[in-house]
């Protein structure tokens, strides 16, 4: 366990959030398969060129087990909307065939009747998938209490001092789950998602109209040095 915190920035933090972004409202999820593919998929590129590359592999092969056995050159031709497609496309067919190797089909949903720390450990069990990527299947796939940290997440809770300055994205999945209540993961991992593309940029970040000034850790540094110290 993390050592005693002081949550009151966190909840001013999360109640400042909601009030500019309001509250998330759950999407129907994905398959958890599905959604397995999608976040690789969305590995250094936006939303909309995810979807793109999501629909024209189903279109294309129309099964996982036809990605699965497909030759690597077509699922690459398939998802090149994505970007990255040399690295995705083994990727991809590797985790499909692990699943398949373990469990003799293409299927996850046998991951609701383990507990959350077990699915974890069985997610990033497989080749190349590491914490986010099985929170994002747990969460949004299962509607289960695990927090993804990406880049954007990482980069605003670090400057917000949620979580060290120093601590790796891997590391901040299991701080933030001790920092953000369960039922809040959902509505906090999104709304932080959208401040970091809207303001805290991870270049020239707009400090100047950020709405959480006085609990930026990042900001109050900024004026000290801008005020002589």
């Amino acid at each position: 366990m993390i050592q005693s915190i002081d949550m009151e920035p966190y909840r001013r933090i999360y109640d400042a959030l909601i009030d500019a972004y309001g509250e998330p409202t759950w999407r129907d999820p994905l398959p958890p398969v599905d959604e397995l593919v999608s976040t690789i998929l969305s590995q250094n590129t936006n939303d909309t060129n995810r979807d793109v590359a999501f629909e024209r592999l189903r279109a294309r092969l129309g099964s996982w087990e036809a990605v699965r056995d497909a030759e690597t050159a077509e699922i690459v031709e398939a998802i090149r909307p994505a970007g990255l497609a040399n690295q995705k496309a083994p990727r991809i067919q590797q985790a499909l065939r692990e699943i398949t190797e373990k469990t003799g089909e293409i299927s996850l949903d046998f991951l609701a009747t383990m507990s959350v720390d077990e699915a974890k450990s069985w997610l990033t069990g497989l080749r190349g998938v590491g914490p986010k990527t099985a929170a994002i299947v747990l969460l949004f796939g299962f509607g289960r209490p695990a927090f993804p940290v990406d880049t954007h997440v990482h980069r605003v809770t670090a400057r917000l001092g949620l979580i060290p300055a120093a601590m790796t994205a891997e590391k901040a999945h299991d701080r933030l789950e001790e920092i953000v209540p369960s039922d809040h993961y959902y509505a906090f991992h999104l709304n932080v998602i959208e401040h970091g593309r809207r303001v805290c940029l991870a270049r020239n970040p707009r400090c100047g109209s950020c709405l959480l000034q006085k609990w930026c850790e990042y900001y109050q540094q900024a004026w000290e040095q801008a005020d002589g110290g």
